[in-house]
């Protein structure tokens, strides 16, 4: 991805979710050296931040999200774009809760794990929305309207996309590392490769140096 776009999803981004009333954190709006000084360590230490993907695969509005780390204990907003891919994954350590917060339908497709962790196009899986079980066949599909929730335990694969209009999306979840804990059916990165043609508007998480 170019930094101009990146940049241009960041300030459309910022606009959409304050549509939705949500107001993001003083440190979203620091300027990079301010996030990659001193100041930033505990926030770059936890992996809160900006954060923009279109997977290494060069198409975000065909496979891509757009999240912003608020903690790392842990919260996240995102938002899925009309029929934008977040592609087929597992985690290996994260339960995560997946709210929609508001715009359109957000559509989740589900399969369970095999005994070797791959996906079982075969076996029901059961998940939680809003406390109550619900079971589907093997790539069985939830629509959530906004304001329902979904619960994803571990090893339980998913993939998820907007339909009728972009979804603002929270996530409550168990701490987890974005480099370590997502397993992709597809070989597909977790973070883009950036082409510097412009300054950074704000930092992502993947512009955070690595230890």
């Amino acid at each position: 991805m170019k930094r101009s776009e990146i940049n241009d999803i960041l300030r459309k981004a910022d606009a959409f979710l304050k549509g939705f009333g949500v107001i993001l954190p003083p440190f979203a709006y620091w300027p990079p050296d301010r996030v990659l000084g001193p100041a930033g360590d505990v926030i770059r230490d936890r992996g809160m931040g900006w954060d923009i993907t279109d997977y290494g695969e060069g198409r975000f509005d065909d496979l891509g999200l757009f999240l912003f780390t608020l903690r790392k204990y842990a919260e996240k907003i995102m938002i899925s774009q009309v029929n934008q891919l977040s592609p087929m994954h597992r985690h290996i350590l994260k339960a995560e809760d997946i709210i929609n917060r508001g715009g359109g339908t957000l559509v989740v497709e589900l399969f369970a794990s095999d005994a070797e962790g791959g996906i079982d196009r075969a076996a029901d899986i059961t998940v939680l929305c809003d406390g109550q079980p619900r079971t589907l066949s093997a790539g069985g599909r939830l629509g959530l309207a906004p304001g329902e929730s979904i619960t994803l335990m571990p090893g339980q694969w998913h993939v998820f996309w907007a339909e009728g209009a972009d979804c603002a999306i929270g996530e409550v979840s168990t701490v987890n590392d974005d480099r370590t804990d997502n397993v992709f059916e597809a070989p597909i990165d977790r973070f883009s490769d950036v082409a510097e043609d412009e300054p950074l508007l704000y930092a992502l998480v993947s512009d955070y140096p690595q230890a």
